[in-house]
């Protein structure tokens, strides 16, 4: 059996404290993904200088995405050789062929090894199309496969929102070895995007089991985002559990919880971390642990009192800062001065929205756009995606429909018209289940997702020369699955940018964003920044927005925006604009209240949280951060 493997790159600052697994979280998904590669890297140089084979156990998905780049980057600049690993997906799902679009095996060779030198013979990924009659021997040669390896060295993993680690969905066996598993709702319904309805995802996977995996002599379990902190709370702070696979993690001798910062967001070491020791009662610091004080005692921060500090362990606080109404006066104000009614002041100015998806803007900062036309700024919104993949079929019909009978009682190219129509109607028809569109349609969905943007600009009272449609490349690929940001890419905002020399502009900064889109947009609005910065070129400031998906917690919130219920009401009626998005989304995530609802009881509930705090009472409130300098 091979020896201890080296920790490289783990560095001891970024240990959480107080977990039972140990934890270990970064800035960014960048550096995260950065260091793990390195960890791979490390052992497979270190096998090879051996003369032996690293096996690795692999995943797939979002998460592990910027793993493989860094080790396919390590391999072409550096000269990371992988001809003597040996690698072991741990999971495919079950019917589904291996150049099929949402295939394993497919989504492997495109990520990854297509981009390394890993010998063929030396891949294994289960073989979704095996026949049930000859499934159970399948999984028994699939462990011994494993076996003859030598074992796997490294198994990096992800983690579902219910805990399941490959297919071991909640409930699954502590020993359990490969098999044939019937997936949970939660898994499905995440999956929804990728096949582009819920009903087409298969309802059963070959995995890798618990078992199989607690045998590798190494687990590194990736997680990115706040919709995985609730997760990784439970698995690296809870009991172990059969309701939580991940749970068992915390049995191997050599397992580690790598996560960024929004992942890490809800571990006690993170969210409370004077109650797992020492802190430097900073400025931030001090906000924060007087904020979660006063939501803890359920009183306004004026009425907190030492008894308050004492009996929750801020004795530490009181003496750097204290009396009690010392250190909460001091919070009271820090929090009274985020109240702004004016984000970009009263001069005019230029500003720029970057919106992800077309209903972004609305959604999330549709009461910052009407207040800053009515401040009269110049206000431009710049929609980065097309948002097509969120269309559903019956509605590139019906505008395709539209638009022939529009023709034919104008006299407009009626033949034409009518090619078009059967067309989409034919190619909808004969798409299978999770099949991308044919580019006719994709361009339909386009145009109704550009019309409902440009209606929706138009409530909060945006001009139409202001609107600019990017398209950026990297969405271009007419499934949920993202090219990464290129130069492109980059380009295109810089030019826009250098066009408008915005005085202000707001990215999306909300992790919770299940696709990833709203990342990978930050990283290409960064990049374009962080060039200028390099070259001399003054930046405008930075704010970030939340929306759809999560709000800003209260200790980082830096302007709160008051919004009154006329607000509101203008602000709803430019969500409803896009009316493809309403009632039924195609992809709304596992939050089953439709956009404007998310919004209204996101922007009401900040409000309630300052009026529970003892501040002014507002009818809602959104909430924004300034932008470092640093990645997401």
């Amino acid at each position: 059996m091979h020896d201890r493997l080296p920790a490289a790159g783990l560095d001891a600052s970024c240990r959480i404290t107080g977990t039972r697994l140990p934890c270990y979280v970064f800035g960014s998904n960048v550096e995260l993904a950065r260091v793990v590669a390195q960890q791979i890297a490390a052992v497979i140089r270190e096998r090879s200088a051996m003369g032996q084979k690293a096996v690795l156990g692999l995943p797939t998905g979002s998460t592990p995405v910027g793993v493989y780049r860094e080790l396919i980057r390590m391999h072409r600049e550096e000269g990371l050789d992988f001809s003597r690993v040996v690698t072991f997906n741990v999971v495919e799902y079950y019917g589904v062929a291996p150049d099929q679009l949402q295939s394993y095996h497919r989504w492997m060779r495109d990520h990854f090894f297509r981009h390394v030198n890993v010998p063929a013979e030396n891949i294994h990924i289960p073989d979704g199309l095996t026949p049930t009659a000859d499934v159970e021997d399948y999984c028994r040669r699939y462990e011994t496969a494993i076996e003859q390896a030598g074992g796997i060295d490294v198994q990096l993993l992800g983690v579902g929102r219910n805990g399941h680690i490959a297919g071991n969905e909640p409930f699954s066996s502590r020993n359990g070895r490969t098999r044939l598993v019937t997936l949970d709702v939660v898994t499905r319904r995440d999956a929804a995007s990728d096949f582009f309805s819920e009903d087409a995802v298969p309802l059963q996977a070959l995995t890798m089991g618990v078992g199989s995996i607690l045998s590798a002599r190494k687990i590194i379990l990736v997680a990115l985002g706040e919709h995985k902190a609730k997760v990784i709370r439970e698995l690296a702070e809870g009991p172990v559990t059969e309701r939580l696979p991940a749970s068992y993690l915390q049995e191997h001798p050599d397992a580690v919880v790598l996560v960024d910062a929004a992942a890490g967001g809800q571990l006690t070491g993170v969210a409370t971390p004077w109650v797992t020791g020492p802190v430097e009662w900073t400025d931030p610091m001090l906000k924060r642990a007087v904020l979660w004080l006063s939501q803890s005692t359920g009183k306004a921060l004026l009425k907190l009192n030492d008894d308050d500090f004492r009996d929750r362990n801020l004795h530490s606080l009181l003496a750097a800062h204290g009396p009690a109404h010392a250190a909460a006066h001091r919070v009271f104000k820090m929090m009274q001065e985020t109240i702004e009614y004016h984000p970009a002041g009263r001069d005019p100015k230029r500003v720029i929205c970057f919106s992800p998806h077309p209903d972004d803007d609305v959604i999330s900062m549709g009461g910052a756009l009407i207040r800053l036309v009515e401040d009269k700024h110049e206000v431009h919104v710049a929609y980065m995606t097309s948002g097509n993949i969120a269309v559903f079929d019956h509605d590139a019909e019906q505008v395709a429909d539209l638009v022939t009978e529009f023709n034919r009682l104008f006299g407009i190219d009626t033949k034409k018209s009518c090619e078009l129509k059967s067309g989409v109607v034919q190619a909808l028809q004969s798409k299978k289940a999770g099949e991308p569109d044919v580019d006719a349609v994709r361009q339909i969905k386009s145009l109704i997702r550009w019309s409902e943007a440009k209606a929706g600009a138009f409530v909060c009272g945006c001009r139409e020369e202001h609107l600019h449609f990017l398209d950026l490349p990297f969405y271009r690929t007419g499934t949920i699955a993202k090219n990464p940001v290129g130069p492109e890419d980059v380009k295109i905002i810089r030019d826009l940018l250098a066009k408008v020399q915005p005085h202000q502009i707001y990215v999306a900064g909300d992790l919770s964003d299940p696709h990833g889109t709203h990342r990978v947009c930050a990283e290409a609005i960064f990049r374009a920044l962080w060039q200028m910065r390099d070259e001399g070129v003054e930046l405008p400031e930075v704010m970030l927005y939340r929306g759809a998906w999560q709000e800003w917690p209260p200790h980082e919130i830096e302007i709160a925006l008051p919004l009154s219920p006329r607000d509101i009401e203008k602000k709803r009626q430019a969500i409803f604009r896009h009316e493809s998005q309403k009632d039924d989304a195609l992809f709304p995530g596992s939050d089953e209240r439709e956009f404007w609802q998310r919004a209204e009881d996101r922007n009401r509930k900040t409000a309630e949280l300052y009026n529970k705090f003892g501040l002014p009472e507002y009818f809602a409130l959104e909430g924004y951060v300034r932008w470092k300098g640093e990645a997401l």
